[in-house]
């Protein structure tokens, strides 16, 4: 059999992932306006469902009491358990974004591969980073307010919507500085996620190369800022417009949640969060993997 008849099955290797990365940040810069925002609308829509899903497997750790002091909803899973659960049922998000094909914000940092060798000009980056970010923020929001207004969260005796809380509390507890930190380290693991799809021969490769990294973020706590744009979101809904019942089943009011507000989710997280998803996605991933394969071919 001659070689142009033969099929290549083996994985694509750093040189090449370099190649195809700056080959596809150039496309993702030159995408028509529309289709760009309407591909990170969907970008967003499935983050979020990878959220729902992380929200519905966490909610395995909280304990929901009935009016007489007995759990009515508790599985008693250790924390690491619950939160190698989370973040394997994550995954889905990144795979719909990856597989289905869409443009998400801290994917899109490796951009910057592209840019730095001069095929991509400034305004072309930042126009990407602006329209698409603003796209998952549309798509990640409207997905939070659907699943609000089904009322999942009062599945489980209130378990999800309990856990729901839970999450977009400590997220808008930190502070800027450990904002950015986690935001730097998820970011490396999501684009190293990304970047592993590079070397992809099929759909199968990019689901294997997508669940380890993310998986790891996720249970490690590192903060994603368009996830978080449901994360947070779903949390303010149900805190300031929750049905009051709700609220009775868990035993808690709005006031257990001082620093779950608006401001805390723009200011102190999503600012913070997407300054480092930047630094650790365009710089610790981007920029390193092009001074290494491709700065000599700028």
């Amino acid at each position: 059999m001659s070689n142009e008849n033969q099929i290549n099955i083996d994985a694509v290797l750093p040189p090449g992932m370099a190649t195809k990365a700056e080959d596809l940040g150039v496309k993702k810069a030159g995408l028509p306006f529309l289709n760009m925002f309407i591909l990170a609308i969907l970008a967003g829509a499935f983050i979020g469902i990878g959220a729902i899903f992380a929200t519905t497997v966490s909610a395995g750790s909280i304990s929901i009491k009935d009016a007489t002091g007995t759990a009515a909803f508790s599985t008693g899973l250790p924390y690491g358990v619950v939160r190698l659960l989370t973040g394997l049922v994550f995954t889905v998000g990144l795979i719909l974004v990856v597989v289905g094909g869409s443009e998400l914000f801290t994917g899109n940092n490796l951009i910057i591969m592209a840019f730095a060798n001069k095929k991509v000009s400034l305004g072309g980056l930042l126009r990407n980073w602006v329209i698409v970010y603003l796209g998952n923020f549309v798509g990640s929001i409207l997905t939070a307010y659907i699943v609000f207004l089904s009322k999942q969260y009062t599945f489980g005796s209130g378990a999800i919507g309990a856990a729901a809380l839970s999450i977009g509390e400590a997220k808008t507890s930190f502070t800027f500085i450990q904002a950015v930190a986690l935001g730097i380290m998820c970011n490396a693991l999501v684009c190293m996620a990304v970047w592993l799809c590079y070397s992809a021969r099929s759909t199968t490769d990019k689901i294997l190369s997508i669940i380890p990294p993310i998986s790891c973020f996720v249970a490690a706590g590192f903060e994603h800022s368009i996830a978080n744009m449901y994360f947070i979101p779903i949390a303010l809904f149900i805190k300031y417009w929750g049905d009051p019942k709700f609220f009775e089943t868990i035993g808690k009011t709005a006031e257990n949640f001082p620093n779950l507000t608006w401001g805390n989710f723009f200011i102190g997280n999503l600012l913070p969060v997407t300054i480092g998803n930047i630094i650790g996605g365009a710089f610790m991933v981007g920029l390193v993997y092009w001074f290494v394969y491709l700065r000599n071919k700028a």
